[in-house]
């Protein structure tokens, strides 16, 4: 097995995917919008890339955090709420609040558990500032440290009864980027004092969980060179050492044009540095062959990471689960009056 999560190019895979992921055996796969046309067809696919992967406990993860970022969407899949609408329900009452967003995540691991996806990219524990770019924005729940925290812990623990790993996003902190890393290398130049008080805080409170992804921002005031996702210094100081956090630990996509340089050299520097998988969503193949030829396979200390997480999967749910009554209650919760 090596330490890669990747892509796929569309909703069935080639029988190139299919030969280079049997050669390579990735840690992972992940799904977007081009992956997904109807139920039937996305566990067709997910099951297709555990086959070819050799591994039945393949991680295969989804962005289905609601709002916006929604790659499984109607009429097949419910719309849900962004991270902003529980967050303006906390200002009108907190505990209901955080069973709303325990309810939306409930349902989403409903949706995705029946797909064979064992991984949701949620919770986004980001805490914007104003003028920051909105490519955060209304994805977090809001802009004071302890709303994320506790709406954070709500749907992380939402997607845990439901047999779906959470991922804490993008640590240590993504709020204060005045550029989309999708695009751009964010620089951060908030002083330790400020990150400590409002930006690390969400990740730090939920640094128990197993999983967790880098935001590719430059900290200026930590290490005024590098990423977090290349850092050492970030990621041994700050999200192993202040934050706790002992889970797994992938990087924030490697196609993503914050980072730069040929992409055999970025998957060298990521794992080189500290995270234990890397991530490469775009399926494209030419990026893939190079950031997979010379991969050594998973590090003992990650692969003992990575079976802790799938430990939880087989935990039973701690609460009685009807669907159709969590989306009755659901509805209910958001329809109450936040302004």
């Amino acid at each position: 097995m090596k330490p890669l999560v990747f892509g796929a190019a569309g909703p069935r895979l080639t029988n190139s995917e299919s030969t280079f992921f049997s050669e390579h055996k990735p840690a992972g796969f992940i799904l977007f919008r081009r992956n997904i046309e109807d139920p039937a067809q996305v566990g067709a696919l997910v099951a297709a890339m555990k086959e070819a992967s050799g591994n039945p406990d393949a991680l295969v993860l989804i962005d289905q955090e609601g709002g916006r970022v929604a790659r499984l969407r109607p009429p097949h899949w419910p719309v849900y709420p962004p991270g902003a609408a529980y967050g303006a329900l906390w200002r009108v009452d907190p505990d209901l609040a955080g069973e709303a967003a325990f309810l939306g995540a409930r349902l989403i691991a409903d949706d995705l558990s029946g797909l064979g996806i064992n991984v949701d990219c949620l919770p986004v524990l980001d805490v914007p500032v104003p003028g920051a770019h909105d490519v955060i924005g209304d994805r977090a729940y809001g802009r004071e440290p302890h709303i994320a925290m506790a709406l954070g812990r709500a749907a992380a623990q939402g997607l845990l009864e439901g047999g779906v790993l959470p991922i804490i996003k993008h640590i240590p902190g993504h709020g204060r980027a005045m550029a989309d890393s999708h695009h751009a290398l964010p620089r951060v130049n908030a002083s330790r004092h400020q990150l400590d008080r409002t930006d690390f805080p969400p990740f730090r409170a939920l640094g128990d969980l197993d999983l967790a992804m880098t935001a590719h921002v430059v900290y200026e005031a930590i290490d005024p060179q590098e990423p977090a996702t290349t850092s050492r210094k970030v990621i041994t100081e700050v999200i192993r050492g202040q934050m706790g956090f002992d889970g797994l630990l992938m990087s924030d996509d490697l196609s993503m044009k914050a980072l730069s340089g040929h992409f055999a050299d970025r998957r060298k520097s990521v794992l080189a540095e500290g995270c234990d998988l890397v991530l490469h969503c775009n399926g494209e193949m030419d990026e893939m062959i190079p950031i997979a030829e010379g991969c050594p396979g998973i590090a003992a200390e990650a692969e003992h990471r990575l079976s802790r997480a799938l430990s939880a999967l087989g935990r039973p749910a701690l609460l009685p689960f009807d669907r159709g009554q969590a989306e009755a209650r659901l509805a209910e919760l958001l329809a109450i009056p936040t302004h």
